[in-house]
């Protein structure tokens, strides 16, 4: 301890012992600390380690026409026949890609707020089969904010639309 100075008599002199009931607040210890070595994180972590990451959200996995992560054999199953009750229906034909997508997001929105569970989307073939509606919903839904708000989309039974619609399954609202 030889390289250690006393304290100056002017520091010395404006100090008072604290009593057994007073405690130094973390302010003033953390103070002192910053002036003598490196600020710490709240979180401690060895130079060797790596430095925590918070872990993110995985997001849904994409959905194809008719397979759902989670979805049973039987519901796909009739879903693909056309067996299910269609509690709503949406035809986005004539509708610009634009109006289209901004249609879709508010019906899902409206239709899974009033408990909806299957829905019907009429998208149309276009010209000669190559619609562009029709290949632009699929996207649409697997849009993060529409996929948290659907379990399954299929295309419908011929009697429904066939290939020109989609039969949509709805997740509950939490």
């Amino acid at each position: 301890m030889g390289d250690v100075e006393p304290l100056p008599e002017s520091v010395i002199a404006d100090t008072k012992a604290l009593s057994e009931s007073e405690t130094i607040s973390d302010e003033a210890s953390q103070a002192s600390e910053s002036k003598s070595s490196p600020p710490s994180s709240s979180v401690p972590v060895s130079p060797l380690s790596p430095t925590p990451v918070p872990a993110q959200p995985t997001p849904a996995p994409d959905l194809s026409h008719g397979a759902g992560p989670g979805l049973d054999r039987r519901t796909q199953e009739r879903m693909r026949r056309g067996q299910i009750d269609i509690s709503a229906c949406i035809d986005l034909h004539g509708m610009t890609q634009a109006e289209a997508h901004r249609t879709l997001g508010g019906f899902l929105f409206d239709v899974q707020a009033q408990g909806h569970k299957a829905v019907l989307v009429i998208t149309g073939k276009g010209k000669m089969g190559e619609g562009v509606l029709r290949d632009a919903v699929p996207r649409w839904l697997n849009e993060p904010e529409n996929r948290q708000m659907i379990r399954a989309f299929s295309h419908a039974a011929p009697k429904d639309g066939g290939e020109g619609a989609l039969y949509v399954l709805m997740k509950r609202l939490k």
